[in-house]
């Protein structure tokens, strides 16, 4: 396993820590355990430098991978998948936590189990599809949404009450639909399917 592929297994690895700063524990644990005040009261900046990180290793990955020729299409797979589980992760805490609607969630995980099922049938078919541009926007607004939602709308609340990280959702919401129709239209061809 070449070294781009490896800093995409952290990228999962790392989901389970976020998992771990992010959820509030109930007062009879805190009790027997009591540094998980601490987590209560922090947790969320912990699961936001977690979340930010492991996004960043999306960008380090590519550059090696394209950069010392390691591009496989195992990693061709594995990154996006990555990137999935870790923004779907976030969504599903996020709606248990109120921070978001379930409408939300389902949108973008909706597309990206459909955007995944393509890819699976590419690889039956012997074909690895990459992302495509509007894949890579996307996931930036994406990462941008979250950690602005996760952080309560700062540092934007600083100077405007305007709900800045719900509106950064919102557009990666539309352009995660977007980008599922135009990953489509794009491959069909390839796949030899008809919309």
């Amino acid at each position: 396993m070449n070294l781009a592929n490896k800093i995409t297994l952290i990228r999962i690895c790392l989901i389970p820590f976020f998992i771990v700063a992010y959820l509030q524990y109930p007062v009879w644990l805190v009790e027997q355990y009591p540094f998980l005040s601490k987590v209560n009261e922090y947790g969320v900046y912990w699961a936001v430098a977690i979340f930010i990180i492991a996004s960043a290793t999306d960008k380090l990955d590519g550059y090696i991978a394209r950069k010392f020729n390691l591009v496989t299409n195992f990693g061709k797979l594995l990154d996006p998948l990555a990137d999935k589980l870790l923004v779907s992760v976030a969504l599903i805490m996020m709606v248990e936590q109120h921070a978001i609607p379930s409408w939300i969630a389902v949108t973008i995980i909706g597309r990206e189990i459909f955007v995944s099922a393509i890819r699976i049938l590419a690889a039956s078919k012997g074909v690895a599809l990459a992302a495509d541009k509007h894949g890579k926007l996307k996931l930036v607004l994406q990462v941008s949404g979250i950690a602005a939602v996760l952080m309560g709308n700062y540092p934007f609340a600083f100077v405007t009450d305007f709900p800045v990280d719900y509106t950064i959702m919102l557009l990666a919401v539309l352009l995660t639909v977007y980008s599922g129709f135009s990953y489509m239209k794009n491959n069909y061809k390839q796949l030899q399917l008809k919309i």
